[in-house]
Formats: structure tokens, sequence, C-alpha cells
């Protein structure tokens, strides 16, 4: 599961504008614009969530679930080359 707020905030670590994101995830932008207004968890196609989590995780975006550290919210992954 993803949230709305999990989207902007991966989208503000990683630089990208919405029509970026819908390119990087072979998504339409009127998509992604639709997931982003979402309350909450996103609701939808279960594929069009995978290419939206799968695009954020190739672009460096960890996303972090309910019970994990204070909550739900996203890091830059550690690459293989960081310390």
């Amino acid at each position: 599961m993803i949230t709305a707020g999990q989207v902007r905030a991966a989208r503000a670590l990683l630089g990208l504008d919405q029509r970026q994101l819908a390119e990087l995830s072979g998504l339409s932008l009127p998509t992604i614009q639709r997931m982003e207004a979402s309350d909450g968890v996103i609701r939808g196609n279960v594929d069009s969530l995978m290419k939206l989590v799968n695009a954020l995780t190739a672009a460096g975006v960890e996303l972090i679930g309910d019970g994990i550290a204070s909550g739900r919210g996203v890091r830059l992954a550690i690459r293989a080359s960081e310390p």
C-alpha cells in the first residue's frame, strides 16, 4: 500500500514533476494526478500501483510502511556504493 503523501514526498526527494513520474512509470499524467489527489491510501488497478512503486524504487526511493520506525514515509535508498 502506498499513500498519496508518499508519492508526493518521493517525487520531491527525486526532483521529479508529475509528467516525469508518469513517463518513468509508464502511466498517464492524469493517472498520476488522480493518485496524488487521493485521500490517504491510493486505491486502484494493481498493475498501475505496481508500475508506480517499481518506478519509484528503481529511481532510488524506499517506501516505508506502517509499523516501521515512526510510521509511513519515504527515504532515499542506500546504494551499494554508499557506506
